[in-house]
């Protein structure tokens, strides 16, 4: 007999316990990001270390090196607040998703040949989702 796997339900607001990762993001480092795109406040280190998933518990220092490593590659901001600085995500996921598509399209050699592979074999609720968001696009010309 084998073991069911369960899965913990989370809230809106809480960081999945295994985030999927972005091109240009380490595990630790889209671990991070996740908790700060879970929150509208600016967070300090030791505010993300603790929100990190409690099977993950890496130190404070390396929390820190790889938030100032996000800093550095502009996937945070940060303002000195006090002794210890508070970090904001520069873009929501939404947005990060939307470059790394535009990069990985960027990087293929031929980003329209690309695109239209891609809209070929779309699936049809991904088709509806194009479709959508031209029309939208349209409009707003």
């Amino acid at each position: 007999m084998t073991a069911r796997k369960t899965t913990k339900r989370t809230s809106p607001r809480t960081p999945p316990a295994h985030p999927p990762t972005l091109p240009g993001l380490g595990e630790l480092e889209a671990a991070i990001m996740e908790v700060v795109w879970h929150t509208d406040d600016a967070m300090r280190v030791r505010d993300v270390l603790d929100k990190l998933d409690s099977a993950r518990q890496p130190a404070y220092t390396t929390v820190m090196t790889v938030m100032d490593n996000l800093y550095r590659k502009g996937w945070l901001s940060r303002e000195l607040d006090g002794r210890a600085y508070s970090y904001r995500a520069t873009r929501d996921r939404l947005q990060a998703a939307t470059d790394a598509l535009r990069e990985l399209l960027a990087d293929s050699g031929d980003p329209a040949a690309a695109l239209l592979h891609f809209a070929r074999s779309a699936t049809t609720a991904e088709s509806r989702a194009l479709t959508r968001g031209l029309k939208e696009r349209g409009r707003r010309r």
